[in-house]
């Protein structure tokens, strides 16, 4: 059995209270404990990634207790993508809160990281639905602490609307977890797929039932209108460097939207036969066009970038929801530009909060550190609108091709296409207020009295910028992987039978066997 998948869950979960209880007023041992511990999570999740990449699927059994009875970790294709791609943006956001001093605002913001990244690691790597919930919670516990870290009523305010928002989907979570064990017997996601299939269509109404359930709960995670009111004031507020993070949380919704409807509630199973395409693609269309008309309405930089979050999760969340190889191996290329996008353009934010004193899109003194910033927010821009030749562009461009032979083929692109178009415009009007009239306001020398960001603050922001232009020049091989880690999700039976058919210590009959 290999234990080296439990790590990225350990790891975190063990810095984090060395931290407060050795290190606890020495912010210098803090800082190097915490990047310590990313870099080596990096390294274990890219030996994880090595692995995983010839299709070999990998199971850890707590106690060595068989799945259903025992908790399990899978590592396959996906789950270890989504592993790097949270420690790789670890590791630049937290040198952004070292470098902008932001780590030193409040208490324990090191030791909340790691929790965080323990949430999210488990979160990719449970095979258990029940532990998919257990993980969520310590995402909503720790991502609330760093939301408030520093301070302030405005981001008080925003932290308790989270908070309620996501209790809100925890609820539903129970009650959806109550409602499959009612039904199953199980909540193994491996068990559950065996089980949901062997149901007759004269007893489909309880799985039914909780399968709406878990998707109104992802759809929370994943900030899909009409369940996107949190995200805006949340990640607007929240420290630069914690909406940098937030940049993945929510693909963890998204992740587990690919992993329960491609495996447990598949599109072709007879018990939830036609549920996807009822409400989830007219929801995402719906999010990608609210998310960009918002970019142009907005009139503050970090809710125009807030905003841009919630446009490619539509843009995302329309890919998933043609539920085709093509469209999930689109979806998870864009995941990937979204990501890194997203948080590159969070980071920018604060660069322009510190160099200005304002976020407010309005002309006035031209900021510190003007030139720099500004070739930062136009690679950002270009990339998070989607305009050649970045990776927004290409992705853009796989999901339009994966939406060719769908039925609601006029409305992707049109949707696509005018979102497009909008945030483009919004993007500019942002871009020229900031970095071109202002040279028309006051003399360039006002600017000194900002002062201007830390060295490693650019460096953070650099090193996303460099991942963005990476994926772009690598898109072929990137696309041929996601392409195989599709294939891989819609024939799910290796990943089934790794996790039920491994024998272990305990060993008990199914529900219905004597």
């Amino acid at each position: 059995m290999n234990h080296w998948i439990a790590a990225p869950i350990i790891l975190p979960a063990l810095v984090a209270p060395f931290i407060v209880l050795a290190a606890r007023y020495h912010i210098g041992i803090q800082r190097v404990l915490s990047v310590a511990g990313v870099l080596a999570l990096i390294a274990i999740a890219f030996g994880l990634a090595l692995q995983a990449f010839d299709g070999t699927i990998t199971l850890y059994q707590m106690s060595d207790w068989s799945a259903p009875f025992g908790i399990v970790l899978v590592a396959d294709r996906l789950s270890t993508m989504m592993v790097l791609l949270t420690a790789v943006l670890a590791l630049f956001v937290l040198l952004y809160a070292i470098g902008s001093g932001w780590d030193n605002r409040g208490w324990h913001f090191h030791a909340l990281y790691q929790f965080q990244l323990m949430g999210i690691m488990g979160a990719f790597l449970t095979g258990d639905l029940f532990n998919l919930f257990v993980f969520f919670e310590v995402l909503l516990i720790a991502s609330y602490g760093l939301m408030i870290h520093a301070g302030g009523n405005a981001r008080l305010k925003a932290g308790v609307q989270y908070v309620l928002f996501n209790l809100i989907g925890s609820t539903l979570f129970l009650f959806a977890l109550g409602s499959i064990y009612a039904e199953t017997g199980t909540l193994n996601m491996a068990d559950l797929a065996n089980r949901v299939a062997q149901i007759g269509p004269e007893a489909t109404v309880g799985i039914r039932v909780a399968a709406v359930l878990l998707l109104l709960v992802f759809a929370i995670k994943a900030a899909v209108v009409p369940l996107h009111f949190w995200l805006p004031s949340s990640y607007a507020e929240a420290p630069a460097p914690v909406a940098a993070l937030f940049a993945i949380m929510t693909k963890v919704g998204a992740y587990a939207i690919i992993r329960v409807y491609t495996m447990i509630f598949s599109p072709d199973l007879a018990a939830t036969a036609g549920l996807h395409g009822y409400w989830l693609m007219p929801a995402a269309l719906v999010s990608l066009a609210i998310g960009m008309t918002g970019v142009l309405a907005a009139k503050h930089l970090d809710r125009l970038v807030a905003f841009s979050v919630i446009g490619s999760m539509g843009m995302v969340m329309v890919s998933i929801a043609l539920f085709t190889p093509a469209g999930i191996a689109a979806a998870l290329y864009y995941i990937v530009h979204s990501t890194l996008a997203g948080a590159a353009l969070f980071l920018i934010v604060d660069l322009v909060r510190t160099g200005r004193g304002s976020l407010t899109l309005t002309p006035q003194a031209v900021l510190a550190g003007n030139a720099l910033t500004a070739a930062m927010f136009f690679v950002g821009a270009i990339a998070m609108a989607g305009l050649p030749p970045l990776s927004g562009f290409l992705g853009k461009l796989l999901v339009l091709n994966a939406s060719y032979d769908s039925p609601q083929m006029v409305w992707i692109w049109a949707v696509v296409l005018g979102s497009s178009l909008i945030s483009i415009v919004g993007f500019s009007r942002a871009g020229s207020i900031l970095f071109w009239k202002a040279h028309s306001v006051t003399p360039e020398a006002e600017a000194e009295v900002m002062a201007r960001p830390h060295a490693l603050s650019y460096v953070a922001v650099g090193g996303l910028v460099t991942l963005l232009v990476a994926h772009t020049v690598f898109a072929g091989p990137v696309h041929s992987y996601t392409t195989t880690m599709a294939a891989q999700l819609f024939a799910p039976q290796p990943y089934i039978s790794t996790v039920v058919d491994t024998p272990g210590k305990l060993s008990i009959p199914k529900t219905g066997d004597h």
